[in-house]
């Protein structure tokens, strides 16, 4: 079964400094329909203008990944982490007990645009921990590589949950299939460009629900990048 989830349906909010699109409820926008999808709980797609950005606040209990499309996204934490992310780059921050951060767009002329992406974790009141690696764009092109997984499992940064997140890049001819085990499902996010899934055709900030299905399509882009979450 597919149910399409499209962009001009998200909850939305312009604070003048942030122009953020939610694809499940988040702060004032609230629609029991769109809670979340299994373990996963926030896809933001979020746009902030130079020189501004999120002030240091608290999370906990949360596997927060965030995946920056253009621009430069500079994060700070009690921890210590001090980094900039950039395009390529994916940060995952495990909240656990309790941590402390900012995030701001260091650029005083650029906007950064980023997904801002939340999964339950599967044991509450872990340690806090942080993680940031970077995958070459052209090992996205055509293929989906494993971003997030559980420990041991590849993925180019650690989760703790039973979920898996993939980026791939599609144009023309490119393709990929992903095979989704029995019992799992996957929600497919096309986070630019444009390309079918299942054989429905999807643009910037569509998503798709996939329930039932042995495997998930993903073809005929258009300067596309796709996110693929594959979830219990």
């Amino acid at each position: 079964m597919l149910t399409v989830r499209p962009a001009h349906e998200r909850g939305h909010a312009d604070h003048g400094w942030l122009d953020s699109y939610h694809s499940f409820s988040f702060a004032d926008y609230h629609d029991p329909a769109h809670m979340g999808y299994g373990p996963l709980r926030v896809i933001n797609e979020d746009r902030v203008r130079p020189g501004m950005g999120f002030g240091t606040h608290g999370h906990r209990d949360m596997e927060i990944v965030s995946y920056v499309l253009e621009g430069e996204l500079s994060h700070r934490d009690n921890m210590g982490n001090g980094s900039v992310i950039v395009p390529g780059d994916v940060q995952r921050m495990s909240a656990g007990r309790g941590v402390m951060h900012s995030e701001f767009n260091p650029s005083a002329s650029d906007g950064v645009h980023f997904l801002q992406i939340w999964i339950e974790p599967a044991e509450r009141g872990i340690a806090p921990s942080y993680e940031q690696a970077t995958v070459a764009p052209e090992v996205k092109r055509g293929s989906l590589v494993l971003l997030a997984a559980p420990g041991g499992e590849g993925g180019v940064v650690t989760i703790h949950q039973n979920a898996r997140i993939y980026a791939g890049t599609f144009d023309g001819a490119e393709a990929a299939t992903h095979a989704l085990a029995a019992g799992r499902r996957a929600y497919v996010h096309v986070a630019r460009g444009a390309a079918t899934v299942n054989g429905l055709p999807l643009g910037a900030g569509d998503a798709v629900k996939v329930e039932d299905e042995s495997a998930v399509q993903i073809e005929s882009g258009r300067a596309a990048e796709v996110l693929l979450f594959d979830l219990p």
